[in-house]
């Protein structure tokens, strides 16, 4: 019924949002006499926020067109190499006419970049792309908004997940490495430990990147939320039925809209000061602060829904259970048949882990537990990389990704890329 309540408060809203932007520019805008009053400017700012706070935010593109390239800018297209009702596998294309630039790029590393199933879309990761696009070929997991999958395509569980992961991983190739940022660093783990049971080829190499591999360590304010509330209490309180209004009516889902609402929930302060910073930019005219806040907002308030079967399992198997360390982990395979997943027999791929030291979301040595896990894997494959300073998002977005974790992943997949 809330998500119905949501949907309805939304629709409500819509004219109000749309009437506020209409406005602002009214007031805003040089050839309006209005834009001329005492206090335009201000007015203007005012209605700009309130529809900025009101509108509804939708998916993000990517929008990275073309990069540079050892000084050359290459063009760049999105081609999807599969299709799938949860998720696309997303290559970068990148085109030039630079005979040997061409030639170089074909022998770069090619990268799987595994985006969180958690709430945001795979833009997020926008900078993540374009950063390893320089010295990579590069594809991206685009996860679905659940509410567009209809119900006829099946659940989606965490294990379907895991066959998600190692399907990419083969369409990529045996020489991929493998980058897993946030909550898909267990079911990667996962995808990989079953192909190194199985006698499969495995990535050169996995980066993981601030993920609750154990989340016992250092436990967040978002771990303890999970692991202090029972999985009924979930179940009851947290899952909904998609409305008729979309492809997905009647599918059960973690709604999009709730798991925003706990991000912002957990610095209020600092989300108000940014949008009053907004409003006071607006006013002085700082064109390029409005700017990187909306292009900021504009992908953090683009949620998606989540399947209630993967987010439930992720709830029980990872921060209730803890079945990847426990060592109890089953996961159903496309065969039906369950397979214990063994992190030790992992040999032939390299590690890194990497870390914030500010990391709010994922604490201290929660991913650096995989080195635990993979016993199997020789200490000359094995590295872990702390970012001074940085928060969850800064470990693979802005400064201190491009100028200080970059370099480290860089390095270490050309130091295993043969």
């Amino acid at each position: 019924m809330l998500y119905q309540i949501y949907e309805t408060n939304r629709a409500w809203i819509s004219p109000f949002s749309e009437f506020a932007s209409a406005t602002s520019k009214l007031y805003s805008n040089p050839l309006s006499p209005m834009a001329q009053i005492p206090s335009a400017q201000r007015l203007s700012a005012g209605f700009d926020l309130i529809h900025r706070l009101t509108k509804e935010y939708e998916k993000p593109a990517f929008r990275i067109n073309n990069v540079n390239v050892h000084g050359t800018d290459v063009v760049i297209q999105e081609q999807t190499v599969i299709d799938k009702p949860f998720c696309k596998l997303i290559r970068f294309k990148r085109f030039t006419d630079d005979a040997k630039l061409l030639a170089k790029m074909r022998d770069q590393p090619s990268v799987l970049v595994v985006a969180p199933l958690s709430g945001h879309h795979s833009t997020l990761l926008r900078d993540t792309v374009r950063t390893l696009l320089q010295d990579h070929k590069v594809y991206i997991t685009d996860w679905v908004d659940a509410r567009m999958v209809p119900v006829d395509a099946g659940p989606f569980h965490l294990d379907d997940y895991v066959n998600y992961v190692q399907e990419f991983i083969r369409e990529v190739g045996p020489d991929v490495h493998v980058i897993s940022v946030c909550q898909p660093t267990v079911p990667v783990l996962a995808a990989v430990s079953l192909m190194a049971s199985r006698g499969e080829a495995t990535p050169r190499t996995m980066t993981m990147m601030g993920g609750p591999i154990d989340a016992r360590k250092s436990p967040t304010a978002v771990n303890n939320l999970a692991m202090n509330k029972s999985y009924e209490w979930f179940e009851t309180n947290v899952i909904y039925r998609v409305p008729t209004n979309f492809p997905g009516a009647t599918r059960r889902v973690y709604p999009g809209f709730l798991q925003h609402t706990g991000f912002v929930a957990m610095n209020p302060d600092r989300h108000a000061t940014s949008h009053y910073d907004y409003f006071l930019d607006l006013v002085r005219g700082d064109d390029d602060s409005v700017e990187s806040h909306r292009e900021f907002y504009d992908e953090y308030n683009a949620v998606l829904d989540m399947p209630a079967e993967y987010y439930l399992d992720t709830i029980k198997t990872v921060f209730q259970d803890f079945a990847l360390v426990n060592g109890t982990w089953k996961v159903r395979n496309l065969k039906g048949k369950e397979e214990l997943v063994r992190p030790q027999d992992i040999k032939t791929t390299a590690l890194l882990t990497v870390e914030g030291e500010l990391d709010d979301i994922s604490g201290a040595g929660q991913t650096k537990a995989a080195h635990d896990l993979c016993t199997g894997i020789p200490k000359k494959n094995l590295k872990h990389y702390d970012v001074v300073g940085a928060g969850h998002y800064g470990i693979f977005a802005g400064r201190r990704w491009r100028e200080e974790a970059y370099p480290a992943v860089r390095a270490f997949i050309l130091a295993h890329n043969k």
